[in-house]
């Protein structure tokens, strides 16, 4: 099988041994094809261990060298946002642990786990009670030296939206990629963003603002959307989540504050 043929699968194995703005239609593109497994893009992936990746508790903060403003790892990693089709569902998680994992069940969830079963909708439709049922184990998230891996648990696959790692591998912005039970992907890398952000400071304020799309990544559980699909937008599906990377959206924040507040480059005064 062809692992770039669409309907093909995404990731890497792991050995057996081993406050934001409401959901923006604007980013919705149409999602491009699923794409396949076994690339040698992926030889970054984080390695596999009977106690999963090596973590480290202060992950690398990226250069600072966009317009001189210095990066500041927050305790919050990163903010989860939970929706069912077009509505979000209870309240945002705030990650402050390195490992955040992210399943079916009801555990009450603290820094370290994220349990969507917990969360009541009166408005819940039998085809999202369906597919909350498969979510299982879900998902496990890993922040290691600056950057972001999502690992599925579930014995259904993911379906992952990261605009920093299709960009690392020269995919369209909106690519979906497929990531199949006991498979990995890298979907953040800090340094990949912090060359980025120093390029568009050149280009000027609006370029730098454009970038707040490349920390946010999107994830579906169990169903799949794009153009392999029937479900179009990521909306169209009953469970998903919308992951916020906390220090990058800060840096930028940052970046964006110093530009706004120098003179214009053609300015006499």
């Amino acid at each position: 099988m062809d692992p770039f043929a669409p309907g093909g699968v995404l990731g890497l194995p792991l050995s057996p041994e081993t406050p934001p703005p409401a959901y923006s239609s604007e980013a919705e593109e149409s999602a491009s094809s699923i794409l396949g497994p076994d690339s040698p893009l992926f030889d970054g992936a984080f390695p596999a261990s009977p106690r999963g990746p090596a973590i480290c508790p202060a992950p690398a903060s990226p250069p600072a060298d966009a317009s001189a403003v210095p990066y500041v790892q927050p305790q919050d990693w990163c903010k989860v946002f939970y929706y069912e089709n077009q509505t979000r569902v209870g309240p945002p998680f705030e990650a402050n642990q390195a490992t955040l994992t992210i399943d079916g069940f009801t555990d009450p969830s603290d820094g370290g786990r994220f349990c969507l079963g917990l969360l009541p909708n009166i408005n819940r439709t039998d085809a999202i009670e369906s597919c909350r049922r498969h979510i299982g184990k879900g998902v496990q998230l890993y922040y290691v030296r600056g950057e972001v891996f999502v690992e599925c648990l579930s014995e259904n696959s993911i379906f992952v939206q990261s605009p920093n790692c299709n960009e690392r591998h020269g995919w369209s912005p909106p690519t979906v990629c497929k990531v199949p039970p006991g498979y990995n992907l890298n979907v953040f890398n800090n340094q990949d963003f912090a060359t980025k952000l120093t390029r568009k400071v050149d280009e000027g304020y609006e370029a730098v603002y454009r970038l707040t799309k490349m920390c946010i990544i999107r994830m579906s559980f169990v169903k799949g959307w794009g153009d392999q699909y029937r479900r179009q937008t990521i909306t169209s599906t009953p469970c998903w989540i919308e992951i916020h990377l906390t220090g990058p959206l800060q840096w930028l924040d940052s970046v964006l504050k110093e530009m706004e507040s120098l003179p214009p480059a053609n300015s006499n005064t």
